[in-house]
């Protein structure tokens, strides 16, 4: 049973989104599809496609946010891997089960009211996984 779909996302963390901008548009050519504010996660945030993925800009909008705390600890770079899934309810609940550490056990809303849901990078060594729901009929 597979419960990943595909690859939806990879998150890239900025201090300043026109200026990543500047790089990953002007420089190497990628579309953006859109830029949009984010208040649930206080971020702004940019998509890029590629293929049947994207490249995701986070831009933090607040200094006390866990995007903010991971700039300021970190630096930019790597933020998250986003994973595409069917049914996030029945995928949390089979994690849940297993012991697997989520950040959300019940699923919030993301960019463009999509459900998603944080594994703990300590479940997937050392990687912050987001699950997201596949669009419902």
């Amino acid at each position: 049973m597979t419960l990943v779909k595909r690859i939806n996302h990879l998150a890239v963390v900025v201090d300043d989104i026109q200026a990543a901008l500047a790089f990953w548009r002007d420089a190497l050519g990628m579309e953006v599809d859109r830029v949009q504010e984010v208040p649930e996660q206080h971020a702004t945030v940019a998509f890029l496609p590629i293929g049947d993925s994207d490249l995701e800009l986070v831009q933090p909008t607040t200094q006390d946010s866990g995007i903010a705390r991971f700039l300021h600890k970190r630096g930019p770079g790597m933020h998250h891997l986003c994973l595409e899934v069917e049914d996030l309810d029945a995928t949390l609940e089979r994690l849940g089960a297993m012991g697997v550490r989520l950040i959300n056990s019940q699923p919030i809303l993301g960019s463009g009211g999509r459900r998603i849901a944080f594994i703990h990078p300590e479940a997937a060594f050392g990687v912050l996984v987001e699950l997201s729901e596949s669009s419902r009929p």
